[in-house]
């Protein structure tokens, strides 16, 4: 049986909009935002549902419900797209996981203030570049006729230069170097809060017992940062088929020859919608990437919950 709210209650309420109203008309800038960028463009889902004819508009193009999913489905491109993506990330977390505490742990144990924050800003920088600059630093090392790698390192060893750009096989482990070079610094300045906020009560009573660092590290250090690392790795799960689309598609060029090894979900709808100009089926190939997401970030969401509550009764 529903209840009218009572006059206190509408009463309070009120006087609650009053009293924050200053913050309230501050948020409504983010909404619009929200509702212009993020929720309004949600009607172009129909797309993938439409065999989209430009003189007929979204609303009078063709019903083929889902053809698009079929035609996407029947070749290859699915399955390719779909392992790369989320192979890639796995391979993401966990290096990125491993390294930036390995950095974050390092960086804790620099005593100099000065220094520390040196270091902290140069691992830090890559993070801050943009996809382009960084597709041509790598350029710059893998380029065929004037690289750093095939001029100053195979040539002196009287290795034949390597076409890294017409060679698939070697991507595989030179987009997952420039990810950890870019992303480290990042996570690792967020492990080092972490590491920061640990009490030096239990590092001085480890010393007292004749602990070591190694000890030190493996018994408080990464134990007590658990969460957080959960936490980071648990998010990094919920986005697992969002591909970082700078790297996939700047770094490697464009080069049709690693698409084998470099075309992700997010490079493949680019490609579709303005390359191929397959509407439909990037409309299919987005939405199917949304869909999953949207489950997994759900999933994912349940779990960090769970997770942080049986923390918090400990």
């Amino acid at each position: 049986m529903r209840t009218v709210p009572s006059a206190a209650k509408r009463g309070s309420l009120w006087k609650a909009i009053v009293k924050y109203r200053v913050l309230i008309i501050m948020t409504i800038p983010g909404l619009l935002y929200f509702l212009i960028n993020n929720y309004l463009p949600m009607f172009g889902v129909i797309i993938a549902f439409k065999d989209l004819s430009y003189t007929k508009g979204i609303l009078g193009s063709e019903w083929v419900g889902f053809k698009n999913f079929e035609f996407l489905f029947k070749t290859e491109n699915a399955f390719i797209i779909t392992r790369n993506t989320v192979l890639y990330n796995a391979v993401f977390i966990v290096i990125n996981v491993v390294m930036a505490v390995t950095v974050a742990i390092l960086l804790n144990a620099i005593r100099r203030k000065l220094v520390s924050r040196f270091y902290q800003s140069i691992i830090l920088l890559p993070y801050l570049l943009s996809a382009v600059i960084i597709g041509y630093l790598v350029f710059s090392f893998l380029s065929v006729e004037f690289g750093f790698v095939n001029k100053l390192i195979l040539e002196p060893l009287g290795i034949d230069a390597i076409s890294w750009y017409s060679e698939p096989k070697y991507w595989p482990y030179i987009l997952v170097i420039v990810n950890a070079w870019k992303s480290i610094g990042y996570f690792s300045i967020v492990y080092l809060a972490a590491i920061v906020g640990i009490d030096s009560e239990y590092y001085e009573a480890a010393v007292l017992d004749g602990a070591s660092k190694w000890q030190q590290v493996r018994s408080i250090t990464v134990p007590l940062i658990m969460p957080v690392i959960m936490t980071l790795t648990l998010l990094q799960v919920g986005r697992i088929f969002n591909a970082d689309f700078g790297l996939f598609f700047q770094v490697p060029m464009n080069s049709g020859a690693l698409m084998s090894t470099t075309d992700v979900i997010d490079t493949y709808v680019y490609r579709a919608l303005l390359q191929m100009g397959d509407i439909g089926m990037a409309s299919a190939a987005g939405l199917y990437q949304s869909v999953l997401g949207f489950l997994l970030v759900f999933g994912v969401n349940a779990i960090v919950r769970k997770v942080n509550n049986e923390h918090a009764l400990f």
